[in-house]
């Protein structure tokens, strides 16, 4: 095998990994990262965080990070993890931190692997490719702040698109932290309550995020994303 041939192999070989770690996690992980899991462990994280608080934190954020970074199983879980373990503030920031630390990991493998070669190919064709193309780098903030607040857009996803679009890094890190600002809020204060929810025996409503009184907001805050590339097509 030539030395640029070992060198293709060893540009996918990031992506690779995540991917076959995340079917691999898909199966074998799904009882572990759980609300019942949570509710059986929970007096024993309390001690330990109660003991640890620092340690507790690094721990907390590597351990989401990871989970986002491979889209493992459990990642709402993880959310309202850090509410029960540090309410919603500063449980919040921490749920941020980890996540744009684990999506920015997925971004990298997808855009050393593919994206600079997809992008690069984009930007040298011509017709309706590249139309495309200039139309996404002419929106580049909207289209990212977009893809992070509409909730039904898979996180996983949100992480590949700009990658393979040729999104700089500063921009993606910077959207993904701010953009998923409104969905961290929800699912951490849904963790902070989890008091509550283990006294009367009950499981947290995950889909409280799309009740009107919180969805519609979030809605807003797409229109507000999509508003500059509205204005520029009217004007074109």
């Amino acid at each position: 095998m030539s030395e640029t041939e070992k060198s293709g192999i060893m540009r996918y070989l990031p992506l690779i990994t995540i991917l076959v770690i995340a079917v691999i996690g898909a199966f074998t992980l799904r009882d572990y990262l759980s609300f019942e899991a949570l509710r059986e462990n929970r007096e024993a994280l309390i001690a330990f965080r109660d003991g640890n608080y620092l340690l507790t934190m690094l721990v907390f954020i590597a351990a989401y990070a990871l989970i986002v970074t491979f889209s493992l199983p459990g990642a709402a879980i993880a959310s309202i993890t850090g509410g029960f373990l540090f309410a919603t503030f500063p449980g919040a920031l921490f749920n941020i931190i980890a996540a744009t630390i684990g999506a920015s990991l997925i971004f990298l493998a997808a855009r050393w692997g593919l994206g600079e070669k997809l992008a690069a190919k984009m930007e040298a064709s011509e017709g309706a490719v590249k139309k495309i193309k200039d139309g996404i780098d002419e929106n580049q903030w909207s289209m990212l702040f977009l893809i992070r607040l509409v909730p039904a857009v898979p996180f996983f996803v949100a992480n590949l698109v700009p990658a393979m679009v040729g999104v700089p890094l500063h921009r993606f890190v910077i959207s993904t932290f701010l953009g998923i600002i409104p969905g961290a809020v929800v699912f951490t204060s849904i963790g902070a309550g989890l008091g509550d929810v283990f006294a009367r025996g009950e499981t947290p409503d995950l889909g409280v995020i799309f009740e009107p009184n919180i969805l519609l907001p979030i809605l807003g805050l797409c229109a507000l994303a999509a508003l500059p590339m509205l204005l520029k097509s009217f004007r074109k």
